[in-house]
């Protein structure tokens, strides 16, 4: 359990979700997404041990990616399929229009599919998918729009969803803190980061907000994986 953290922040912003905020450094954050989430994210093992498995080989796949960001990890994902030749349609959506714009300009594989919408209106044209996955949107989430993404995710998901994000941690904030500012420059990669760090869950406090069957796991470095498997 955190001691400087030893209280989730609920209140903080970040300077990203501000519609003023600097266009450039925006920009910048979406660019620099690929290579922190590269470090720290785990997608590729998560890809490897939770995904693949459960991928049918002689026909097509699908997966959703709620809240897509910059759009790297959707990306990622449909490279890591093809070299291991599975078909996988990967549709990746977004509320932020400033992110749906930044995307269109990206060079994104014929499989993917970026869109500006919501899980609530995929959840209502009655779209399913095999996998439903998200980075780093757990913690942005009131109480109500918490459960509301969890019952979303299930009912669009046919095989699992996986949440993977933050876990409040003050030795993780103290390292982000010190190796993060000489690394990503002109973003809001250092101050939204280390403010995502104090909206996160600890691994107790995601277990107690989380409906039954659904899993809590630890991941290195500082991270927590929210899991529901249809069938195990």
């Amino acid at each position: 359990m955190p001691l400087f953290l030893s209280t989730r922040d609920t209140e903080s912003r970040e300077l990203m979700d501000d519609p003023g905020c600097d266009h450039g450094e925006l920009l910048n954050t979406y660019r620099q997404f690929g290579t922190i989430n590269s470090i720290i994210s785990g997608w590729k093992q998560i890809y490897k041990r939770r995904i693949k498995p459960n991928l049918h080989k002689n026909k097509s796949n699908s997966l959703l990616d709620i809240g897509f960001g910059g759009g790297d990890i959707p990306i990622k994902i449909a490279q890591w399929a093809r070299d291991d030749g599975l078909k996988l349609d990967i549709t990746a959506i977004e509320t932020d229009r400033r992110a749906f714009n930044f995307v269109q300009q990206m060079d994104t594989p014929s499989n993917v599919t970026f869109k500006h919408c919501s899980s609530t209106d995929l959840a209502a044209q009655d779209e399913q998918f095999n996998f439903v996955i998200s980075n780093h949107l757990l913690h942005h989430l009131g109480k109500i729009k918490f459960q509301q993404i969890l019952d979303e995710a299930k009912q669009l998901s046919t095989t699992g969803v996986i949440f993977n994000d933050l876990a409040r941690s003050d030795i993780g904030y103290a390292l982000f803190n010190i190796f993060s500012r000489p690394v990503f420059q002109s973003s809001f990669i250092t101050h939204d980061g280390l403010t995502s760090i104090r909206r996160s869950y600890t691994v107790d406090e995601l277990r107690s907000a989380v409906p039954a069957k659904w899993i809590v796991e630890k991941q290195f470095p500082f991270r927590l994986l929210l899991r529901f498997q249809h069938r195990e």
